[in-house]
């Protein structure tokens, strides 16, 4: 008897056990959940979690060109002139403290009708800055850029796309509409031209299939100084804008509003 009785309690002691276990594997995979929701809400072009953002409308035939991370007196003139030459326009979203060293540059992209836009004063990840360090930010490219071409600046791209509520709260605040995107490669590190233009235009195609505009991201200059090479990326460009041009009507965002 007493050995049955001691059965029944190593049986009831195993199960309060592989209770305990199972419920700390649920908790953990109840955070690993969590984790991974913030992170897609946070960095996920296309998440609307976090906040309203404007990426693209519905509309197959309309292409957003948009250019990050400039000027860049290396390479940022020669895409003007390039764009240009198609009698295109496109949306350049400048890294503050470079649009303060190329005042003539910024203020000649606004001057050909393109459409200026703030990508942060230094390219942090503002997802994990201080909400004054968001702001700061912010507020100094908007009034820098804003000084240099004497236009109002309405739109803001987070840089890397990372994002919580109150970094779009802060561009709201400062009276700016945040962008995200639809279409990007990694062109700031592949050095092909032919081969960025191939996948852009590849997802290009599917969201024109799916009923959807492009808003397309390329990388004209680079956070961390002027001048690197961006040849690829212009190379990219001029494949989409010879392969669109009367095909697709090509737009800056401020028509999606």
């Amino acid at each position: 008897m007493r050995r049955n009785q001691n059965r029944r309690k190593l049986e009831q002691m195993l199960s309060e056990s592989v209770k305990v276990a199972l419920e700390g594997i649920s908790a953990l995979a109840a955070l690993g959940l969590a984790a991974g929701g913030c992170a897609y809400a946070a960095m996920a072009p296309r998440s609307q979690i976090f906040g309203d953002t404007l990426v693209a409308p519905q509309g197959r035939g309309q292409i957003a060109l948009t250019f990050d991370d400039g000027p860049n007196p290396a390479w940022t003139p020669q895409l003007l002139d390039l764009l240009a030459k198609h009698r295109a326009h496109a949306t350049f979203f400048l890294v503050g403290k470079h649009a303060m060293e190329e005042p003539y540059l910024t203020r000649y992209i606004a001057e050909a009708g393109h459409v200026i836009g703030n990508h942060s004063w230094s390219h942090p990840n503002l997802a994990l800055a201080s909400p004054r360090k968001v702001r700061d930010e912010l507020k100094q490219t908007k009034q820098t850029l804003e000084h240099i071409t004497g236009a109002p600046v309405r739109f803001f791209r987070p840089p890397y796309g990372a994002r919580r509520p109150d970094v779009l709260a802060a561009a709201r605040d400062l009276g700016m509409i945040p962008v995200l995107w639809n279409a990007m490669t990694n062109d700031w590190a592949e050095r092909s031209g032919e081969k960025i233009g191939h996948k852009l235009s590849e997802r290009i195609d599917l969201l024109g299939r799916r009923g959807w505009a492009a808003n397309v991201v390329l990388h004209d200059g680079a956070p961390e100084r002027l001048g690197v090479d961006r040849e690829p990326s212009i190379q990219a460009a001029r494949i989409l804008l010879e392969r669109y041009i009367g095909v697709r009507r090509f737009v800056t965002v401020d028509a999606w509003v």
